[in-house]
């Protein structure tokens, strides 16, 4: 039986169609950067390179222009924009601090036996980029790839702590009907975040994960931006609060260690330097 037009059938190969056409829009769009990142800049030259007529050329590298993907200046033709900075920048950032911090993050799981998690701010959430088991036999659901809450987290509250009062009650917000209720009062939990941004350390107290607490800490660049965190995680009844307040210095300490490393100094650290360039 022949199918009409306005079908469920015809409906889905065209819905399909326009999901190939997308598909191949955005690989033809990211071949054009590609080539102009290879040192293609002319618009004949970049549609010869890409295999597509001069309109479509255009038309694709006038969008990328747009978004600051590409940049064009007459007579010079098309370069790299701004944005592929901001990419590119966040791409080293989030390679190389995983890499920097595996060693201490080892080092801080043998030292406590407990789990380890390094994460970054990805949007309103915290992206997971490393986790190391502990020795005891406690099991924490987390996944490395894993967006997890930034206000219940220990690591997404570490993420945090150089935000003024406006944007951290905007991050409290953000997260309301999301998951499973929150019990802590934004006003409980801002006096908190203050009080964990005077101390360099954050706290979850069985806010995310049903008996389970963790220590973090914020892991600076060589701005001295917080650009990761990591954390300490395990059942409550390893980590009463006595504990947790031992495991501060740790988890700071490897913090500062990894910061060290992406080139990050300690205020205490830079008189120093100041007075051996002075002898």
């Amino acid at each position: 039986m022949t199918k009409k037009p306005g079908s469920t059938k015809a409906k889905t190969k065209q819905g399909g169609a326009k999901r190939w056409l997308g598909s191949q829009t955005l690989v033809r769009g990211l071949e054009v950067l590609e080539a102009v990142a290879s040192g293609v800049n002319t618009l004949s030259d970049l549609a010869a390179t890409v295999k597509l007529n001069r309109s479509t050329a255009h038309r694709l590298a006038s969008t990328l222009v747009e978004k600051r993907y590409l940049s064009f200046v007459p007579r010079y033709g098309y370069g790299l924009g701004p944005k592929t900075l901001e990419v590119g920048y966040q791409a080293r950032v989030q390679l190389s601090v995983p890499r920097v911090a595996r060693e201490h993050l080892e080092k801080l799981a043998a030292q406590t036996g407990d789990t380890v998690h390094l994460g970054v701010l990805d949007g309103n959430r915290a992206l997971y980029l490393d986790k190391i088991p502990g020795r005891r036999r406690v099991e924490i659901s987390s996944r490395v790839g894993e967006l997890q809450p930034l206000r219940s987290t220990g690591l997404g509250k570490a993420l945090l702590l150089d935000e003024d009062d406006a944007k951290l009650r905007e991050f409290y917000r953000s997260e309301n009907g999301i998951g499973q209720p929150y019990e802590v009062a934004e006003g409980t939990w801002m006096r908190r975040m203050r009080d964990y941004a005077k101390n360099g350390y954050a706290f979850d107290l069985e806010e995310n994960e049903d008996r389970i607490r963790c220590v973090a800490a914020p892991v600076r660049d060589a701005t001295g931006k917080i650009r990761a965190a990591i954390s300490v995680s395990s059942a409550a009844h390893y980590m009463d609060d006595q504990r947790m307040q031992t495991l501060i210095d740790d988890v700071r300490g490897a913090a500062e260690q990894i910061s060290h490393e992406l080139g990050w100094e300690t205020q205490e650290a830079a008189p120093k330097k100041k007075s051996r360039q002075a002898a």
